[in-house]
């Protein structure tokens, strides 16, 4: 019944498209070898209509792209000059395809999906998940929840949507129907937050755009950033809230699911008492039964967030009183305010022209330090007053699954936000972490298994692994380039006839303001997002909007994140909604299509708060690009 509605609604919107493009068409003009302005321009829209009508078949995004462009380029040349349109369009063809591959910022995308499909078979989202899992045991939809922070933490190693949403499905989808959880709920969980890879780096949809828009990806990324994570909080949020408010939808979990089992030295310091630092603590001062060696390692990772929290202060008092840096508050305040201070004057200190190195003093420290200074200590010491034997153990599994991670996220992102690197060169040296971490992981539980032979059975997973990932690699990025070829000679032909320029006419002809325009556009995009996919409207549509952005002094930059942002519903909204398929792909048999499109429906709302949220607070997006790159 579900798929009887999605086709109803599919050839109901094709039929509308296929009327108007029918009524507007000059067929009484296209016979004409000579062909007037205003006919290429209609014709233009009717290349586009036909575009978005096939693409709705199921025809072939990339080639159909292609074979509308070089068609329609054909047309425009014809009607200058018969003689030479053959050898024109060709020509055409060559350029573009050309342009494409000569262009830098797409190397970067074989590579950060090279990367992806590395690290979802190093094995490690499963430990990762069961780790938060019991981390998150207490808070109200804690399945829910770990399940939206995996796909954060998975979505900033690889923005690969539906390689987290199938994973997700496999690991976290029957845990949440054996505890008892909705099945709405639980769909809209996984489907939504596997969708997160869209728009957190590294986005292969960023890449995408600041090819087409002509805008920095490195700036990009860094905008991206905290919008992507504040979406997956109002999830959490929403998820938390509702558990809260109909406990029945996310059942708690059962005493035997937060059980966590304890190692022997950990059964033995306990009879001591419940908290860990204070047990191990007191094992080094006396005969406790244990290893000192074992009490000393266990202690060192027990104290590792207090050596981390303490590190991060010390380097956030240098940078605070560094001299001459102009990071002192008020400047900082200034900058997000959006007034405009010369920083290098303002923080230079007064007569210290002549005044050898050892004599400049560093800045005072600023109040915002001490607040930040009293809440890591109050945070530390909350941390290791509830530090227990248990939840050690669920720490040393965090830190086992996520650190490495963290590492190679903090490695590759880092260095493209700093500026150590260009996009493609970090993600090259993200895919060689991605095999170094899938092969160590796969060495770590070959050893535990057959302990003599776990080097060759490791040799042979990487292998085995390393092939799938590369095809799958090379596949995916074969699509997305190809693509771009045929979004190129696409666009070019829609030049060449005016259709930009008769869209141009248009929505200036309308005297719409900023805020008047952007709403349309965004407008546009989502419900664009119901047919099509991001891909095809990156391609298509965006060459369209990037024009009158200077128009209407927008930019580009901040169009783009909205952009980004708005396009998480074209994974969620029928009838396209890759997302549900994936899912359903993996899901129990008795799970249906239209259970899915339900509990995705509230998360697409949630998407509509965050664009709402982004566009009255640009600074969101804004303030980390201004900030590293003086904006």
């Amino acid at each position: 019944m579900t798929i009887r509605k999605e086709l109803r609604f599919g050839f109901s919107l094709m039929a509308v498209i296929l009327a108007t493009v029918l009524f507007f068409t000059p067929w009484g003009n296209l016979t004409d070898a000579h062909l007037s302005r205003e006919d290429l321009g209609v014709l233009g829209l009717l290349m586009l209509a036909l575009v978005v009508v096939a693409i709705m078949l199921g025809f072939p995004t990339a080639f159909t792209l292609m074979g509308m462009g070089v068609f329609f380029a054909w047309v425009a040349y014809r009607a200058v000059n018969p003689d030479l349109a053959n050898r024109q369009v060709l020509d055409l063809m060559v350029q573009r395809a050309y342009a494409v591959m000569s262009n830098d910022v797409l190397i970067a995308i074989p590579l950060f999906v090279f990367m992806g499909y590395l690290v979802e078979r190093a094995a490690l989202i499963d430990k990762l998940f069961k780790s938060l899992h019991l981390a998150l045991a207490r808070v109200p939809g804690s399945l829910a929840v770990a399940t939206i922070v995996t796909c954060a933490i998975f979505a900033t190693a690889t923005g690969i949507v539906g390689a987290v949403v199938t994973l997700m499905g496999l690991l976290a989808f029957p845990a949440m129907l054996r505890a008892g959880y909705n099945i709405q709920v639980s769909a809209g969980a996984i489907t939504a937050g596997g969708c997160l890879g869209i728009l957190i780096p590294p986005s292969v949809l960023l890449i995408l755009y600041g090819a087409t828009a002509g805008v920095s990806v490195v700036q990009l990324y860094a905008g991206a950033f905290f919008p992507g994570f504040m979406l997956a909080a109002l999830y959490v949020g929403y998820v938390i809230v509702l558990a809260m408010l109909r406990p029945k939808l996310m059942p708690p979990l059962a005493e035997r699911e937060r059980h966590v089992e304890l190692p022997a030295f950990a059964k033995t310091l306990s009879a001591g008492g419940k908290n860990s630092l204070a047990g191990l603590s007191r094992a080094l001062g006396g005969r406790s039964g244990v290893a000192r060696r074992t009490v000393w390692i266990q202690l060192f990772g027990a104290l590792l967030p207090a050596l981390l929290i303490a590190a991060t202060l010390t380097l956030t008092y240098r940078m605070a009183t560094a001299p001459g840096e102009g990071t002192d508050a008020l400047g900082l305040v200034e900058a997000v305010g959006g007034i405009s201070v010369d920083f290098e004057e303002k923080a230079k200190p007064a007569d210290t022209t002549d005044a050898p190195p050892s004599a400049v003093e560093r800045l005072p420290i600023p109040t915002w330090y001490w607040v930040v200074f009293g809440v890591c200590v109050a945070g530390v010491a909350l941390i290791y007053g509830l530090l227990s034997w248990e939840r050690l153990e669920i720490f040393k599994m965090l830190l086992s699954s996520f650190f490495p991670l963290a590492i190679l996220i903090l490695a590759v992102l880092g260095s493209i936000v700093f500026g150590l690197a260009t996009p493609a060169e970090a993600a090259a040296v993200g895919a060689f972490g991605g095999f170094l971490l899938a092969g160590a992981y796969r060495y770590i539980a070959n050893l535990r298994q057959t302990p003599d032979g776990a080097a060759w059975a490791t040799a042979k997973n990487l292998g085995s692994i390393v092939k799938e990932s590369s095809f799958l690699a090379a596949k995916t990025s074969a699509m997305v380039c190809w693509l771009f070829v045929g979004s190129s000679i696409f666009a070019a032909a829609f030049a060449l006839l005016g259709g930009q320029g008769l869209v141009e006419k248009w929505v200036l002809s309308l005297g719409l303001s900023p805020l008047q325009f952007m709403l349309l556009a965004q407008f546009i995009i989502f419900i664009l997002g119901w047919p099509l996919e991001w891909t095809e409207i990156i391609v298509i549509f965006m060459p369209i909007f990037i024009p009158l952005l200077p128009k209407f002094g927008i930019d580009p930059l901040f169009f783009g994140l909205l952009v980004a942002l708005n396009l998480q519903t074209a994974f969620l909204s029928p009838p396209v909604a890759m997302a549900a398929f994936y899912l359903k792909g993996v899901a129990p048999k008795h799970v249906t299509l239209n259970q899915i499109f339900a509990g995705m429906m509230p998360f697409m709302g949630i998407q509509l708060v965050a664009l709402a949220l982004l566009y009255i607070w640009p600074q969101i997006g804004l303030w980390l690009p201004s900030v590293l790159y003086n904006r």
